[in-house]
């Protein structure tokens, strides 16, 4: 008698599993769907821009510089690349900060390199003079108080280089002193081709040059701590006279 096999049925896949990878394929489609939407939508943009610390230029010539405004992506921004483009830009300014908060709000703090003196330009202008030895236009609505020195004499072919050395000297000088200084001359002579004359609102006129003064400040504060206003010498040899003895020295002449 000969035995019959009984043919297997086919196997089905599963539902399950179609139904599963269905809803993976619909979810990832929402997804992209709601990706596109927030990406287009006002609420992944910059709405809420500010800068802060910024003087010396408005807050329009730093978005300029920066590519950085109102509807710029909030999530892909290169923050590097946004602090070099505003350096860059601005010599004057020292380093930049930024901070994000959701949604949309961006801060970039701005920190500039500080003023050690003015000079009144022939035209009537004044510019600022930074401790990194570089020169900003102020504007007009920013000529107020000039609490720092003020530069005359310098349309000299080199004063430029003389005065962006005094710039980074100057930046040493012990706040109160420097508070005290209200005008530096130029003054060069065959000898010392940078030599100036400083005149503080205490009374003193120094004779010194931007290469030695570092080096005499410790000595042009303890005069002027010290002693009645005169004339202070420091160049080679320091020395004090004053004006009341130089007048006696005078009148014996």
């Amino acid at each position: 008698m000969q035995v019959r096999a009984i043919p297997t049925l086919p196997t089905q896949p599963p539902k399950k599993r179609r139904s599963t990878r269905l809803i993976c394929i619909i979810v990832l489609l929402c997804l992209v769907l709601l990706s596109v939407l927030f990406f287009r939508s006002p609420i992944s943009k910059v709405n809420d821009l500010r800068f802060v610390g910024n003087t010396m230029a408005a807050k329009e010539q730093l978005s300029e510089a920066s590519g950085l405004k109102s509807g710029s992506p909030y999530f892909f921004m290169s923050e590097e690349k946004i602090k070099e483009a505003i350096i860059s830009s601005y010599p004057f300014i020292q380093s930049v900060q930024m901070e994000k908060h959701f949604p949309g709000k961006v801060t970039v703090y701005v920190k500039e390199y500080e003023t050690v003196a003015y000079e009144l330009k022939s035209d009537g202008q004044v510019e600022a003079c930074l401790e990194n030895g570089s020169v900003v236009l102020l504007k007009q609505e920013k000529q107020l108080v000039l609490e720092k020195p003020l530069l005359t004499n310098w349309s000299d072919p080199n004063g430029d280089a003389v005065k962006k050395q005094l710039s980074t000297s100057l930046a040493a000088i012990p706040e109160g002193l420097l508070a005290d200084i209200s005008e530096i001359k130029y003054d060069p002579s065959d000898s010392f081709n940078d030599r100036i004359k400083i005149y503080t609102r205490s009374g003193f006129e120094v004779i010194t040059t931007v290469s030695m003064l570092p080096d005499k400040i410790a000595y042009l504060s303890g005069i002027v701590e010290t002693q009645e206003p005169g004339r202070i010498t420091m160049l080679q040899a320091d020395s004090y006279i004053s004006y009341t003895n130089l007048s006696k020295e005078n009148a014996d002449e």
